[in-house]
């Protein structure tokens, strides 16, 4: 059902643990990067607690993303090391359902406080001039100028028959709200379908 796209990196040598951190979000490989690895591995380098030393994507079926990992190597203990990695990721946006793991003692904890929607737009069922004169890309700048101060888009995927924008904020309901105007008015969106996506 599931494939990884990208593998991961083997720890260096010398390191005591290492932790896994499963994000419940859909991301592109550099979106991850851009919203959670770097950042991250700036504080984890700064504090001298380690550092982000690989990642990857876990791919449903259809090609659409599930959920991706960040995988980072310990200069401390964990801790020391776990209150400040959740701590960072939280505050980043990272989503409700998302766990750290401890790869030697197996130890997990629960992670995440943003609730995440996604919105696809029909790639196929649309009259062809709605195509032609509407961008996707539009929708993306909009969407996140709305939820601006409650949430952003922070990803994207393409798929055979949909494009879907997943944004991740402090409600669903709330992100579903300051949507649904743009939604009703813009002919790209005709036909959507929206989904809670953590």
């Amino acid at each position: 059902m599931f494939k990884r796209l990208f593998g991961k990196k083997a720890p260096p040598g010398g390191v005591a643990e290492m932790i896994v951190v499963t994000l419940n979000a859909k991301l592109q490989p550099m979106d991850r990067g851009e919203h959670f690895e770097d950042p991250l591995d700036a504080v984890l380098r700064k504090t001298g607690i380690g550092e982000v030393s690989g990642g990857g994507t876990l791919q449903e079926k259809s090609g659409e993303i599930a959920e991706c990992d960040i995988e980072i190597s310990l200069s401390s203990t964990p801790d020391k090391a776990v209150p400040v990695i959740i701590s960072k990721l939280e505050e980043l946006g990272a989503p409700k359902g998302s766990k750290l793991r401890i790869e030697k003692s197996g130890v997990e904890h629960a992670l995440g406080k943003a609730e995440g929607l996604a919105v696809y737009l029909n790639g196929t069922d649309l009259p062809a001039e709605t195509y032609k004169a509407c961008d996707s890309n539009f929708v993306y700048s909009e969407f996140d100028r709305l939820l601006a101060g409650e949430g952003r888009v922070f990803s994207h995927w393409q798929g055979p028959t949909e494009t879907a924008l997943y944004m991740y904020g402090g409600s669903f309901s709330e992100m579903k709200r300051r949507i649904e105007g743009f939604i009703a008015t813009y002919p790209l969106c005709e036909r959507c379908r929206i989904a809670q996506v953590a």
